[in-house]
């Protein structure tokens, strides 16, 4: 392996941390372009119509990770044939998956709307919008792999360009599509789809080289039995780690809405701070999947242990930067993503509890890309249902003590103990580098 540096660190981490800045750019695009037609509707259907679409592909996002870690250890063994061979097999099951979702559109949708039921006329601009968008469906699935894989070989460069690419045509097609041709509702859905199929064919142009002279030999490894264990199993314990971090998020939003609507208001709006911290620190814990990843592939336990602890000094670093920034322009922020006074001053109330959040999540971020890069998702999971017991105590004697501060109080002991399980885990990790992936 190449030596593990801060410089290195710094390489993969800062095209994430600028891509992931583009993401709310084009949903606030996405708004404001519907907004200028003026019609209430139009905007709602957009907004549950992505909604949707985003629940049903968030249930496929393991793909990303699973192929992170099994990119990066084919790479640190410096096997050609497997690195490649684990982006086909993923790219299969994302194409797979995609079209799944297109047949059973009508199902899903309906189902969808059973649940979240709207007015007619809203109903009804969502459902042009989602016929549109589905066929993108094996694109966007598919891009998860390819994302994965190029995070796990460092080309987060090439990340960047995709998400500048997807976005930057989003956005101009929306502008062309709705306030140029006056296509409204499906020129934001056309606008998406475009944007997803050429974002694929960029993709898979910067993952050349995974079809290149070696394709023989990696298409005779597809079906390896060991291989397909191994991509299974992460995936599903990395999914199985998701929903029940995205229970214990929904948990937080449901207890909340029991205090008022102003508290549910200002949690929301609070919530936009733990949103900045995830896309801030997000490329730390990438650069320990892809490094983590490739040191296990080595075999090399000094570079796994240099690579998470460089990896744990930024991450930190970025964490006592944005608790700076949330205390000294926190309110100032709040003051931007509502105008109501009330919900100004409710949220303001509960502003140091995102002040310390980044301090007391930034570990587990970190040690979850060290153990996704190892591919001790069972580790990881294990770890995330013992965290999710301890976080259901806690709001069980903290929030009728302490009402919505218990609430945001048993939040930080989820991360905390998310922390504390991963870290009295992590020899297993120096355990596995030693002796190797095989």
């Amino acid at each position: 392996m190449t030596e593990i540096t801060h410089g290195r660190v710094l390489r993969i981490a800062g095209p994430i941390v600028l891509s992931n800045a583009t993401v709310p750019l084009l949903g606030a695009v996405d708004t404001a372009v519907i907004g200028q037609l003026g019609e209430a509707a139009s905007l709602g259907a957009v907004g549950i119509g992505a909604v949707i679409l985003a629940t049903l592909y968030w249930a496929f996002g393991f793909l990303r990770m699973s192929t992170s870690g099994l990119a990066a250890q084919a790479q640190g063994a410096g096997d050609a044939a497997e690195r490649s061979a684990v982006l086909i097999r993923a790219l299969i099951v994302g194409g797979v998956a995609g079209l799944a979702l297109v047949i059973a559109q009508v199902v899903l949708f309906a189902g969808a709307f059973a649940l979240a039921p709207a007015s007619p006329e809203v109903e009804g601009l969502a459902r042009d919008y989602l016929a549109i968008r589905i066929w993108g469906a094996p694109a966007t699935i598919a891009l998860y792999a390819l994302t994965g894989w190029l995070v796990g070989l460092e080309r987060t460069r090439g990340v960047l360009v995709l998400q500048l690419w997807q976005n930057g045509l989003n956005i101009v097609l929306d502008l062309w599509f709705v306030l140029g041709l006056g296509w409204g509702v499906p020129g934001v859905a056309a606008a998406t789809l475009i944007a997803e199929w050429t974002g694929l064919l960029l993709a898979l142009w910067l993952a050349r080289d995974a079809f290149g002279p070696g394709l023989r030999q990696a298409l005779a490894r597809l079906g390896d039995p060991a291989s397909m264990r191994r991509m299974f199993s992460a995936s599903r314990d990395i999914m199985g780690r998701t929903i029940l971090l995205q229970l214990s998020f929904t948990t937080f939003v449901f207890l909340g809405a029991r205090f008022g609507d102003v508290t549910l208001a200002a949690n929301q709006v609070l919530m936009q701070f733990l949103e900045i911290t995830a896309y801030a620190l997000d490329g730390f814990a990438f650069a320990a999947e892809a490094l983590i990843g490739q040191a296990v592939g080595a075999r090399s336990v000094a570079d796994t242990r240099m690579a998470g602890r460089i990896c744990m000094q930024w991450g930190f670093g970025g964490a006592i930067g944005l608790a700076l920034v949330f205390a000294l322009a926190g309110p100032g922020m709040i003051d931007l993503m509502t105008t109501a006074p009330d919900v100004q001053s409710e949220a303001r109330s509960y502003l140091p509890w995102l002040v310390v959040a980044p301090l007391i999540g930034v570990a587990a971020w970190i040690y979850d890309g060290i153990f996704i890069g190892a591919l001790l998702t069972g580790v990881m999971l294990r770890a995330m249902l013992a965290s999710v017991v301890v976080y259901g105590l806690a709001l069980v004697l903290l929030v009728p003590v302490a009402g919505n501060h218990g609430l945001w109080a048993a939040l930080m002991v989820l991360n905390a103990t998310r922390t504390v399980t991963l870290w009295r885990l992590y020899p297993k990790v120096l355990q596995l580098a030693g002796r190797g992936t095989g």
